[in-house]
């Protein structure tokens, strides 16, 4: 009844801390499929310990998302360290081991089970792998998950108690990770009008949202497959030191605020205003940091201004967001997918990269697929 209660109140590093417990599974396997997410309100900027200099807010994933299995086994008397191998996609993927090492070494004062078991960790994705979908986000969530269910064989843990832990994990392996474990649309970063926000973990957004966002749909544009020429670490870093960061912090937590009625009432006009500023305030940050930096590409561009021209033309309410990266997400409820489809077949796919994108729509998060 404790751990029940407690999920009601902005909870603490320490309330994550495990019991005493010694009775260990001798081995088995868990396997979580957990999505990727689109951030509406962007998070961009970090301290230490992946804590969000801004509150943000995403829609979950569906179709994008990330499988991952996890076998273990209890290891013998040597274990002082980690003991993992890692595969992707049916291939071993050594260049990988040293970010999910250090994922480990930041979970374990929550996990300490860890060293005790070999584990074999099988992963794969839904979508391209550095296509400008946050990969980083589905994998840290899944793997975050698996790690959890072993500790949930060991003591009792209810299942809101164990999302906000599984949230909390996943945080230390990639901040926007924190996002994808539960859906449909996740808050996370402390917000003063958010009673349980925080800047540990995602919740899932607590007010009123109208039906036309329940059914959202995502059709995302690969212009560019490729790796990004500055990872989101590096841009994160540069935000120390932006001359605008501030204000661009400020802005954050305005817009955020100013959503609570926007999702309540289904105001898809002022959502629209909203989310595309969000998404260019991201890349104008990228811009004007310093080493200055551009992510979009002329195609990525060239899919903003049509998306502009068709909206005003017809008034149907399509939009677009970005991710770090030259690709663009095509936003727009389930009532207009037949002709905002036949915008993109006509329109849009001429700019991806071989005329690939990929069809998704709000999800409800991560589910455990064997245990």
């Amino acid at each position: 009844m404790v751990i029940f209660a407690q999920i009601f109140f902005r909870m603490r590093e320490q309330d994550f801390l495990p019991k005493v417990y010694a009775n260990f599974p001798e081995k088995g396997k868990v396997i979580w499929k957990a999505p990727s997410n689109i951030a509406l309100v962007k998070y961009w900027g970090k301290r230490a310990q992946q804590i969000p200099a801004n509150p943000s807010i995403s829609f979950t994933l569906d179709a994008c998302a990330t499988t991952t299995q996890l076998s273990y086994e209890i290891r013998g008397e040597n274990t002082s360290d980690f003991s993992f191998d890692l595969s992707f996609d049916g291939k071993s993927k050594e260049d990988f081991k040293p970010k999910i090492r250090a994922f480990l070494e930041r979970v374990e004062p929550y996990l300490p089970h860890l060293k005790r078991y070999h584990f074999q960790i099988e992963t794969s994705n839904s979508f391209p792998h550095s296509s400008g979908i946050a990969s980083s986000a589905s994998g840290m969530a899944a793997l975050a998950l698996c790690f959890l269910s072993i500790e949930r064989k060991i003591q009792e843990m209810e299942d809101g108690f164990f999302n906000r832990k599984a949230s909390f994990l996943a945080r230390l392996g990639s901040g926007s990770a924190c996002r994808s474990i539960a859906g449909d649309l996740v808050q996370w970063g402390y917000h003063q009008d958010i009673e349980e926000s925080s800047d540990l973990y995602g919740i899932q957004y607590p007010f009123k949202v109208n039906q036309v966002f329940k059914n959202y749909h995502d059709t995302i544009l690969l212009v560019h497959k490729g790796k990004k020429q500055v990872s989101s670490t590096v841009g994160h870093d540069l935000m120390h030191q932006h001359p605008f960061a501030s204000k661009r912090f400020d802005q954050a937590h305005e817009n955020l605020a100013q959503l609570k009625s926007v999702l309540a009432t289904g105001d898809l006009e002022r959502f629209i205003q909203i989310v595309e500023s969000e998404a260019l305030t991201l890349h104008a940050m990228m811009m004007t940091s310093m080493p200055y930096y551009i992510l979009m590409l002329p195609d990525t561009l060239e899919i903003l201004q049509k998306i502009w021209r068709f909206r005003k033309e017809t008034k149907i309410p399509i939009c677009f967001t970005l991710d770090a990266g030259a690709n663009v997400h095509v936003l727009y409820p389930e009532s207009v997918e037949e002709p905002a489809m036949q915008f993109i077949q006509d329109e849009l796919v001429v700019h991806c990269e071989n005329g690939h994108y990929i069809c998704d729509q709000i999800g409800l998060g991560a589910k455990q697929i064997f245990e």
